[in-house]
């Protein structure tokens, strides 16, 4: 027997840019980006412009066409397409069928690009078309909403729900740049503003006990309906610096391995926004995912009192509910197909057979294990639902000038 052991080391290098109104025809970071190779006299790009932004920019198509219009010397500007908004963009399977038609009819090769302007799914779609067109083409994104661009809108991943699982089809490819362009938060509803902190306190409570106290301190700022403006752009710059730090420092930038401490709470929360047809945003679903490990670590004896306390309150601070009904389902039936406990099978299947869950040893101290115990888990469960009843009931005894402030 002969052998031939082949070993491949490739490097990828990305930049994350943080701007304002990145379409001002002065701002000429966007066309920097896309004229920064050197002997490619002549570039093709396609635009593809999640639809849930039209009625807040109802002229975005004519404004990218009017910025690139001035740089029509190097580069031509295909008619953009237009992708459904939200988790909707990653389950129809005729959308990625679509992208690559328009792709194929654009003519656009390896050394062309896509530029994906919307949330994370239409990023996620948009990533996934042009990963698999051509075995690549080079991908812009565009992250706008605070998920997108301090967490999935940042990272290497490009996916689309398939065969009932959410992200069964993916890739892993870094994308060209990414451009954050801050003034498209203002048109976020609180929900959407509200959901994209999830990631925030996530990332804080398995590596950054700093950032975590940051955010606790500013939770009143950052929280509908105050919704500050500095304090948002501070924690989407942090979040992000985390979680591009991870997927450079990790050393396993594309999960070949089963350690995923950025996952944390996503095992009840990706089962959770299936249970609820998706009407939970991806955010939302993760404060509930956060707040289920943390109690299940304070009952394991794993995380102080103090810390879970300030991990749940926070979250109620951001205005996040900790309960939904979906989860309490079922919970003497895991194998049910509506029980959040099937979220546990589907994980461990996406990472690649083994079971490994992120649980809290402290703020700012992920600790990993690869058994869990449903009977402490229905506890967790239980707690939470306990929390959420006594808040209701709080709240329908305050006086009703209370209510209505």
């Amino acid at each position: 027997m002969q052998t031939i052991r082949q070993d491949i080391q490739v490097a990828f290098r990305y930049d994350v840019h943080f701007v304002e109104d990145a379409f001002h025809p002065e701002n000429d970071l966007l066309a920097r980006i896309v004229e920064a190779e050197a002997g490619v006299p002549w570039r093709k790009m396609l635009p593809v412009i999640d639809e849930g932004l039209l009625p807040h920019y109802p002229d975005l198509p004519e404004r990218i066409e009017a910025y690139f219009a001035q740089r029509a010397h190097s580069l031509a500007l295909h008619a953009p397409v237009l992708a459904a908004a939200g988790e909707a963009a990653k389950n129809d399977p005729a959308l990625v069928a679509g992208l690559h038609a328009a792709i194929r009819q654009a003519g656009l090769c390896r050394h062309s690009f896509v530029l994906a302007i919307g949330g994370g799914s239409v990023l996620d779609l948009a990533g996934y078309a042009a990963a698999t067109a051509h075995r690549g083409v080079r991908l812009v994104r565009m992250p706008t909403t605070v998920l997108a661009q301090n967490d999935s809108g940042v990272g290497v991943k490009n996916s689309v729900n398939a065969r009932g699982a959410k992200n069964f089809l993916g890739t892993f490819a870094p994308p060209y740049a990414v451009v954050n362009d801050f003034s498209f938060l203002a048109s976020l509803s609180d929900r959407d503003w509200r959901s994209g902190m999830a990631e925030a306190v996530k990332v804080a409570l398995v590596k950054d006990a700093a950032f975590f106290d940051e955010l606790e301190a500013n939770a009143e700022r950052l929280a509908p309906p105050r919704r500050d403006a500095r304090a948002i752009e501070r924690l989407v710059y942090r979040c992000a610096a985390l979680h591009l730090d991870h997927i450079a420092a990790s050393g396993d930038p594309f999960e070949m391995g089963t350690s995923r401490p950025l996952d944390f709470g996503h095992w009840a929360a990706h089962q959770l926004e299936q249970l609820t047809g998706y009407a939970l945003r991806h955010g939302e679903a993760v404060a509930t995912g956060i707040a289920l490990d943390a109690t299940y670590s304070r009952l394991g004896g794993l995380l102080p009192e103090r810390d879970w306390r300030r991990t749940l309150a926070l979250l109620e601070a951001m205005g996040f509910r900790l309960y939904a009904p979906e989860i309490g389902a079922h919970l003497d039936e895991p194998e049910h197909p509506r029980s959040v406990f099937r979220g546990l099978e589907a994980f461990r299947e996406h990472l690649g057979g083994t079971l490994t869950i992120m649980l809290l040893a402290g703020i700012g101290q992920g600790m990993e294990v690869h058994e869990v115990d449903l009977g402490l888990y229905r506890r967790a469960i239980a707690l939470l639902r306990e929390r959420a009843a006594r808040a209701a009931r709080a709240a329908c005894t305050e006086p009703a000038a209370a209510r209505i402030s």
